[in-house]
């Protein structure tokens, strides 16, 4: 193929973003012949000093109050929309991943140059606002739909996120892709899922989304009727608070690990102590955390969201669970935990992860994928 110049585009990161940017950018620079990446906030603090593209970015702080927020949303839309009219003279092809399908004013910049672009979506946008219980999603609906009518493409990591995400009136235009890859060497069994501790958990961001906090409220019955069992709850969040104050409101404060935020260096140790994570999540795209808990051999027991129906099949690869009510998890976490094909189930998900996630496979597909754009 012939290379062009190609950029990248993101609303100011935090941590939880950098790994799949990191694998994107990884992929993008050996398509591209002059990359270039507007991000910000941990984003720009990962990737200022990245030698192989162009890195600009700004800063962004959410407002407490909805005047505040929606006034410093706009000011970061201006400062981002000024980064992107900086480099757009030296950017064929732009891809706007996390929050982009949020940056209107950008991506008009793009195309009053007659750039070809593209919304990768990581998440379900208006979905993850509603979940959120967000005031503003009727107005990032407006936003959005007006996104993904400008932008050429659109990159899903599934067919099925289609209908799920109300995408329907932009299926001519839909591609499918995904970022991730995974690093085998790290990410690999370390310890066999019989010889783990009764430990089982969840790990990422603590927000309302994530049904982080259904998992909690969840946990009274699943220790109830286990009493060797141990819980972790790794990650940062908005609810953190909230997740304290249920499990010593329940009593079971004291079977339960809360370590923050785990590097993405310490999660291999971390996974190989599991022998089931829950991901109870209202909406996904493809949670990387799922891909990698696999490669440990640890079990995954999901809600049938997001990209998760394509990797996990019940009782094969993994465990789905109907919905994300604390009665459906622990009813769900037991059905795990007491199958005589636990450790098989195991196994054939790290072998489904290691033939389908490999940085070769995936960057094979990105190639055909920026020759569509």
């Amino acid at each position: 193929m012939d290379k062009h110049n190609i950029g990248v585009v993101t609303f100011p990161m935090y941590k939880s973003g950098n790994q799949p940017l990191s694998n994107l950018m990884d992929i993008i620079v050996l398509w591209s012949e002059e990359t270039s990446l507007v991000t910000g906030n941990d984003g720009y603090t990962l990737f200022r000093a990245d030698s192989r593209f162009n890195v600009s970015g700004t800063d962004h702080t959410p407002g407490k109050f909805l005047v505040s927020r929606i006034f410093r949303y706009l000011c970061t839309q201006v400062r981002v929309s000024y980064l992107v009219l900086q480099r757009t003279p030296y950017v064929d092809k732009w891809i706007f991943f996390f929050g982009g399908t949020g940056l209107l004013l950008p991506l008009l910049i793009t195309k009053m140059y007659c750039k070809r672009t593209a919304l990768l979506r990581a998440d379900g946008g208006v979905r993850l606002a509603e979940a959120s219980q967000d005031p503003l999603s009727f107005v990032l609906k407006a936003v959005f739909r007006l996104t993904h009518t400008l932008s050429d493409k659109v990159i899903l990591y599934s067919p099925g996120l289609i209908n799920e995400w109300d995408l329907e009136n932009y299926r001519h235009k839909v591609l499918i892709a995904h970022e991730h890859f995974l690093n085998f060497d790290a990410f690999n069994v370390i310890t066999p899922l019989s010889n783990r501790p009764p430990l089982i958990g969840y790990i990422g961001r603590l927000s309302r989304e994530k049904g982080v906090g259904d998992f909690a409220r969840a946990l009274p019955a699943i220790l109830g009727d286990r009493q060797d069992l141990r819980v972790l709850i790794g990650g940062d969040g908005e609810l953190k608070e909230m997740i304290e104050a249920t499990l010593q409101e329940e009593g079971v404060a004291a079977r339960a690990n809360l370590p923050g935020w785990i590097s993405h260096e310490d999660l291999p140790n971390y996974l190989n102590q599991l022998r089931l994570l829950v991901l109870p999540s209202y909406t996904e795209g493809l949670p990387n955390i799922m891909l990698e808990a696999m490669a440990c051999g640890t079990p995954v027991l999901a809600t049938p969201v997001g990209a998760i129906p394509d990797i996990i099949v019940d009782g094969i690869t993994g465990f789905i669970m109907e919905n994300n009510a604390p009665e459906c998890i622990a009813e769900n976490v037991m059905r795990a935990l007491n199958s005589p094909e636990l450790e098989q189930i195991a196994e054939n998900g790290r072998r489904f992860v290691g033939e389908n996630f490999s940085f070769e496979s995936t960057a094979a597909r990105w190639k055909a994928v920026l020759e569509e754009i």
